[in-house]
């Protein structure tokens, strides 16, 4: 689950995992796997677009240093999911910052 929040408006989405990763990942690569999905759903619904500035909150500290400091995962599959969550932000040239939220400040919590 996600929430992409603009100048105009906030959309949530919530979305069961692919049956190829339901009960097969952790919660950590769940996380990231919805990241990953949040993303691509943003650019592909046009909601996202190319050149944007968008704000990464997270209230995992994981996910806040693997993406803000290039800190490397021991996870491949982690790895894997960062790679291509980098790769849409450079092909779509979106300028990035990240930053690490209170659970309290989070708007996907209400949709947990």
């Amino acid at each position: 689950m996600w929430v992409i929040q603009t100048n105009k408006s906030i959309v949530e989405q919530n979305r069961e995992h692919a049956e190829i990763y339901l009960d097969k990942v952790t919660i950590l690569q769940s996380k990231f796997i919805a990241l990953h999905v949040g993303l691509f759903w943003g650019i592909g619904r046009f909601i996202i677009k190319n050149e944007d500035r968008i704000t990464i909150k997270t209230t995992d500290k994981i996910i806040f240093d693997n993406l803000s400091s290039n800190e490397e995962s021991s996870d491949e599959f982690i790895k894997n999911k960062i790679f291509f969550i980098k790769q849409l932000i450079e092909q779509r040239k979106l300028k990035i910052k990240y930053e690490f939220i209170d659970v309290a400040e989070n708007l996907s919590s209400k949709l947990l």
